[in-house]
Parts: structure tokens; C-alpha cells; sequence
């Protein structure tokens, strides 16, 4: 569990949006890399919070088989923590509600509604405010074409690049190493050619 030494610390990034003074409204977002495995969470519990070791990953995974066999009955499940709902799609585009065929359905995902007590239970720990970490400007670092094509040389040494790959090498958020993997990938004279592997998209140099 990384020891917070200085507040929250938040990254500034810029939109496509342009502010009234024609520059990029910015965005602030989480930093990166401030991520926990449930194991993690479970020993901080374990630590903390007079739980037995084990405890919160064996609930998670009982609640888990709980709200699937439910919510495949068509219930929303409301918890502390936020609602559950089953959401679902129609496998064609049907224009008449008598047209829809039970065949029609398929389940598209699970809805979430975070639950109001959320932000009481973060604010109550938000001892330290927010700490600004430096980030890249991405806008400077999208313009930089020498510094980019290295960070895809070096990516494709494995053979291939993904947007996590490229966005962590290359020093940009997953949404701005998307859009220049994407530019790669179109022109007369096109730099990468994207498939799929498995459930990942990949880019391989043509």
C-alpha cells in the first residue's frame, strides 16, 4: 500500500475542447499508476480495519455469485455501495416494439450507479487535499515526431504495440497515444496496420 506523503495526488490534462481564449480546456484525473489488487485491498482491510486475512476477497467473491444469479433474473441490485442492473441490446435494428423476437435480446454488460455514500466515505480520509504531481504536456509531446517514433521503435521490439504500451513509453494518456497509434494507421502511405489479439487491439508495422 503506497504511503500518501502529500494529499491526492491529480495530473492536469488537456481536451479536444477548445476554452473561450481558443487554447484546450484541461482536465484534472487521478495519477497514474495509484492502482490496488483486491489481495492489496484485502491485507490493508486485514491491517486496518479488524478484518481476518482473506475475509473482504471471499465476501467480494460471494457477492459476485449472489448478484449474477439475481440480476440474471432481471433484478437491480441496490448495495451501500451502488446500484447493479443487468442492461441489455438488441442483436438487430428494429424500428417496431411488436418486431422484437426473444432471440432479439442478448445481455450487453452491467450498469453502475455509484451510491451517494461514495463521496462521504472518501471526504472523511481527504485529510491532506489535493497535490498537483508534474505530468508531460501532451499537446508538446504529441508534437515532438523524432520522440514518438522512438518511443514506437522501441514498443515494437516485441513485435507489436498496444495503447498502454505506446501511452507508458512514450510519456501520454491511453486517450492521446490511441489517436496517434490511429493517424499511424491511415494515408496513402499508412505507418501501422491494427488486428485484434484475443480481446486487445494491436498495432504491427506494415
Amino acid at each position: 500500500m503506497p504511503k500518501k506523503k502529500a494529499g491526492f495526488l491529480y495530473e492536469v490534462h488537456p481536451t479536444p475542447a477548445k476554452g473561450s481564449d481558443g487554447r484546450n480546456i484541461v482536465y484534472a484525473r487521478p495519477a497514474r499508476g495509484m492502482k490496488l489488487s483486491i489481495d492489496a485491498v484485502d491485507d490493508y482491510c486485514a491491517r486496518h480495519h479488524c478484518l481476518r486475512s482473506g475475509e473482504l476477497k471471499l465476501a467480494m467473491g460471494e457477492f459476485l455469485k449472489a448478484a449474477g444469479a439475481l440480476m440474471a433474473r432481471g433484478y437491480r441490485i441496490d448495495t451501500p455501495i451502488g446500484s447493479f442492473a443487468p442492461k441489455l441490446a438488441l442483436r438487430r435494428e428494429v424500428t417496431d416494439p411488436d418486431e422484437v423476437r426473444d432471440s432479439d435480446v442478448v445481455l450487453d454488460g452491467v450498469d453502475y450507479i455509484p451510491g451517494k455514500h461514495w463521496d462521504e466515505a472518501i471526504g472523511k480520509w481527504m485529510f491532506d487535499g489535493f497535490s498537483r504531481l508534474a505530468n508531460p504536456n501532451t499537446q508538446a509531446v504529441v508534437g515532438d515526431t523524432e520522440h514518438l517514433e522512438q518511443a514506437l521503435a522501441e514498443c515494437l521490439k516485441r513485435g507489436y504495440v498496444t495503447t498502454r504500451s505506446f501511452a507508458s513509453r512514450a510519456g501520454l494518456t491511453q486517450y492521446s497515444a490511441r489517436k496517434v497509434l490511429e493517424a499511424w494507421t491511415k494515408g496513402d502511405n499508412p505507418k501501422l496496420m491494427r488486428s485484434k489479439m484475443g480481446q486487445l487491439h494491436i498495432y504491427t508495422e506494415i
